[in-house]
């Protein structure tokens, strides 16, 4: 029974993911905000120039900000199993005090990674070079 669980939550999440994935591809492929917005235009006869090129910073931030995301869900789901458990145990200390330990080291955890998705976005906005450089 426990397998069937873990295996139906499984399912769930990779069907919620499958619909946020082709949520995003949707929204891409109408509207595209460079090309329609005008800000490249306003950029240029303000004396802008705008640099198109992608740095490392980027490709940096982006994977430290996909691997915080994921511990995120991964300790949402935790602490939705804890819970599941609390609500299962049915007087029975053993399993109660599990799901309140598991419950408790998730929010440690989700603390944790929240105060390290904080230092990151400060470290990183701090380090890279502004995207509009001003040649006048």
């Amino acid at each position: 029974m426990r397998r069937f669980n873990i295996f139906i939550i499984l399912i769930l999440v990779l069907i919620g993911l499958q619909n946020t994935s082709q949520m995003v591809l949707a929204a891409d492929e109408t509207y595209d905000f460079n090309k329609k917005s005008g800000l490249n235009t306003a950029a240029d006869k303000a004396g802008y120039e705008i640099e198109t090129a992608r740095n490392i910073e980027n490709y940096i931030s982006e994977i430290i900000t996909l691997v915080l995301s994921m511990l995120g869900v991964l300790f949402l789901i935790l602490i939705i199993y804890g819970g599941f458990l609390w609500m299962t145990a049915m007087g029975n200390e053993e399993k109660a005090k599990k799901a309140k330990n598991l419950i408790t080291d998730a929010l440690i955890g989700l603390i944790i990674v929240l105060a390290a998705y904080a230092i990151a976005y400060f470290i990183i906005n701090s380090l890279s070079s502004n995207s509009l450089t001003n040649t006048p």
